[in-house]
């Protein structure tokens, strides 16, 4: 009887704006810790040093970070989204962009590692989409040829450079990254350290 009643509650389309806040809270919470959890993971036993005990704390934490800001900022965006449409009547797309703002500032305004990344993530895409945007739109002439290799180009000559001469400008996932494949790589000292391992131990 419960699951029926709940069911036909949810079926009732008077309360599926705040019934979609709540679902957008659950979707958030699970799209966080399914992203989160596989790259903290893989980044903390490439990168961390520490006892098993301590990256798997370190990968929870950051899991749980992401987590629960994604499901926060989810529920603060649709929930401002309906309380506009609701005072004017409709939708317009200003709403959206005001409600992502306000949620932005509420949710990812804290300068921290997690917030950094997903802020990094979403702005490589936002100056693709707008690239595109400015085509569709009639802004910027459709290009001859694909312009992907001369991108492709700039972004690597670019944060080679940075990472060589301006290092502390990058993201220290970054530095950690390149410090591995370019500088790591510059170094050995027999067979193990060469092929097998990337750094020689003190035992040995």
């Amino acid at each position: 009887a419960l699951l029926r009643a709940a069911n036909a509650l949810l079926q009732q389309r008077r309360y599926h704006a705040a019934l979609a806040v709540i679902k957008g809270f659950r979707n958030g919470a699970v799209y966080g810790a399914k992203i989160r959890a596989p790259h903290a993971l893989v980044m903390t036993f490439l990168f961390k040093s520490g006892s098993l005990r301590e990256k798997l704390k370190s990968v929870a934490q950051a899991t749980y970070a992401h987590s629960r800001n994604l499901a926060y900022f989810v529920f603060t965006y649709k929930g401002l989204l309906a309380a506009q449409s609701r005072l004017q009547g409709k939708r317009i797309p200003f709403h959206s962009f005001l409600a992502a703002c306000v949620g932005g500032w509420l949710v990812f305004g804290d300068n921290n590692p997690i917030n950094s990344q997903i802020i990094m993530y979403l702005l490589s895409r936002i100056l693709f989409g707008l690239a595109r945007l400015a085509v569709h739109k009639g802004y910027i002439p459709q290009p001859r040829q694909d312009p992907f290799p001369l991108l492709a180009a700039l972004v690597w000559g670019t944060v080679l450079w940075l990472f060589e001469y301006h290092r502390e400008t990058l993201q220290p996932s970054l530095q950690s990254s390149m410090t591995y494949l370019y500088e790591d790589s510059e170094v050995w000292h027999d067979l193990s350290d060469f092929l097998i391992y990337n750094k020689r131990t003190d035992s040995k």
